[in-house]
């Protein structure tokens, strides 16, 4: 199982300190960017690197790097991070309310097993902040469209 996902961090460039993304896939990439081109370009070096099958890829739901990984790792099963799917569904929610419903959606991608998080996700949302109860928020917001790309 591979996560490929990036870290902010401040680095010294030019004289300054910027704010920059370090990108993490079996080593460390800082790049201005990041695209499709640009994780295909990671998944062909670590191909040249000597990895030869990827069984599962986690990854942070932007368009085109499931098929960067794809077109490296024709067996690859793809996975979108629990943590950037509860990010995203946290976009439904008003400001005021978002730690309260993170806390409850901790219940469910903290469970021991699928049994307990199927368990927690049908308290939640039976509860007072489950999709149909918000007047802002869609219904079956947990299985909203895949997160928007992230930005930089």
């Amino acid at each position: 199982m591979y996560f490929f996902d990036a870290l902010r961090v401040k680095i010294g460039d030019e004289g300054t300190v910027k704010n920059k993304a370090v990108y993490l896939a079996l080593g460390l990439w800082v790049e201005q960017t990041e695209g499709s081109e640009f994780w295909l370009k990671v998944m062909t070096d670590l191909r040249n690197r000597g990895v030869s099958d990827m069984l599962i890829a986690v990854v942070d739901g932007l368009k085109g790097f499931p098929e960067a990984i794809s077109s490296t790792f024709a067996d690859a099963q793809i996975q979108t991070c629990i943590v950037h799917w509860i990010r995203h569904s946290l976009e439904f929610a008003s400001w005021k309310d978002r730690k309260a419903l993170a806390a409850e959606l901790k219940r469910v991608y903290r469970a021991t097993d699928a049994t307990a998080a199927q368990q927690a996700l049908e308290a939640f949302a039976d509860g007072p902040r489950g999709p149909d109860r918000a007047t802002n928020r869609p219904a079956g917001l947990l299985v909203s469209p895949e997160p928007r790309a992230q930005r930089m």
